[in-house]
C-alpha cells in the first residue's frame, strides 16, 4: 500500500479489519481512561481517527497491536490533559454487563470491576498506561515498545502499578 509517497507494511490489512481485530482493546483503553459514557464514546472515536492517520506510517517495527495500543496510549493521555482544564463535578456509575452469573455473583463481579476501574484512574498517568497495556497482557518488551521506554522501566512501572492497585482496591473494600 503506498500512500502519498508513504510505503506501509499492510498491503493486505484494511482498517476496517484493523479496528474490527483491536476495537476491544482500543475500547478497554478508553474505558481506563475515561469515567463519562459519552466522553469516553468521543475519546474511543479520536482514538478511532488517530489510528486511521497514523497506519498509513506503519512499517512493522513492532506489532501492529503495539503499534495501534501505542497510538490509543497517547491520545487517551491527549484527552485526560484536556479534560484536566475542565474537571467533570460528578461522576456517572459504571455499567459492565456480565454473562449468565447469579445476581449476587454478578453484584460481586461488577463490584470488583468498578473498584477496578476507580482505582486505575486515581493512578498517574504513567502507571495507568502500563497498568492499562499489563492487564490487556502485553508483554514488558512490548509495553516499552508501545511507551517508548525500556522492558526495565516498563517492569518497574507495572511493579509500582500493580502496588498501588492493590493498596487502593483495598482501601476501597475496607480492609
Amino acid at each position: 500500500m503506498v500512500i502519498q509517497g508513504r510505503v506501509s507494511v499492510l498491503s493486505d490489512v484494511s482498517f476496517n479489519d484493523v479496528i474490527r481485530t483491536h476495537s476491544g482493546l482500543l475500547s478497554r483503553i478508553a474505558l481506563a481512561y475515561e469515567a463519562d459514557p459519552s466522553q469516553r464514546e468521543d475519546l474511543k472515536q479520536e482514538i478511532v481517527l488517530a489510528v486511521w492517520r497514523a497506519l498509513p506510517s506503519f512499517r512493522g517495527q513492532s506489532s501492529l497491536k503495539t503499534y495501534v495500543a501505542s497510538i490509543a496510549q497517547k491520545r487517551a493521555v491527549t484527552h485526560v490533559s484536556r479534560r484536566t482544564r475542565n474537571p467533570v463535578t460528578e461522576e456517572l456509575g459504571e455499567e459492565l454487563p456480565t454473562a449468565d452469573l447469579q445476581p449476587d455473583e454478578a453484584a460481586i463481579v461488577a463490584d470488583r470491576r468498578s473498584r477496578l476501574v476507580a482505582a486505575m484512574r486515581q493512578l498517574s498517568v504513567a502507571q495507568r498506561e502500563t497498568a492499562t497495556l499489563m492487564l490487556e497482557g502485553f508483554s514488558f518488551i512490548e509495553i516499552g515498545e508501545t511507551l517508548g521506554i525500556t522492558a526495565n522501566a516498563a517492569m518497574l512501572r507495572c511493579q509500582r502499578a500493580k502496588a498501588t492497585l492493590v493498596e487502593l482496591m483495598g482501601a476501597a473494600h475496607g480492609r
